[in-house]
């Protein structure tokens, strides 16, 4: 998180430079071709030029004041996913699993939790703190989820996950969670 921003403050430096030159390069252009053209068209060519001046010098204005910001409103959403998923999934291979699309293994995981709950390898409070965040992955993967499954889910949610519900559930797209969960989540290699 420490580098958010720069990536995107490089860029803008970048197209801020690429913009200068080409309005620097547009009025040589036109002093250059000034005896080809007509005084009239030269003027309002000059006029327009010197405008995208201003409103460019206004722009930078703004930047340097803070009046504008690079994390935009899709950036905010962004951040508060990231947070919403941290704080909603505590379990590292539930993130793993979730963000990388595995329904099945994570069903497989839920299995062999309720077995170590039984043979006493997990302790109830553990069991279901993971089985939330699995029943919770599932559902956001739209997997279909058992009855049992939706009452547990019902009776055992926390304001994290439920809240996690509600911010993902207002982006519209699955693709978009699953590229945020993914961006969180290193690999074994």
């Amino acid at each position: 998180m420490a580098s958010r921003g720069k990536s995107e403050t490089s860029k803008l430096k970048q197209n801020m430079e690429e913009q200068l030159d080409r309005l620097m390069m547009q009025l040589q252009d036109l002093e250059e071709c000034r005896e080809d053209l007509e005084e009239e068209e030269y003027e309002e060519t000059k006029k327009e030029t010197l405008e995208q001046l201003e409103e460019f010098n206004d722009s930078l204005k703004k930047i340097m004041t803070g009046d504008m910001t690079l994390v935009d409103e899709l950036g905010g959403m962004q951040l508060a996913i990231q947070a919403a998923i941290s704080q909603a999934f505590k379990t590292p291979e539930v993130i793993r699993l979730f963000a990388k699309r595995q329904p099945g293994q994570l069903r497989t995981r839920l299995g062999e939790m309720d077995r170590d709950l039984m043979v006493g390898k997990m302790s109830p409070a553990v069991h279901t703190q993971q089985k939330m965040e699995i029943l919770t992955a599932l559902r956001k993967l739209g997997e279909k989820l058992t009855p049992e499954d939706e009452m547990f889910l019902t009776k055992n949610t926390t304001a994290t996950l439920s809240q996690f519900e509600k911010v993902t559930a207002n982006l519209g797209s699955e693709d978009k969670i699953m590229a945020l969960a993914s961006s969180g989540v290193k690999t074994k290699e």
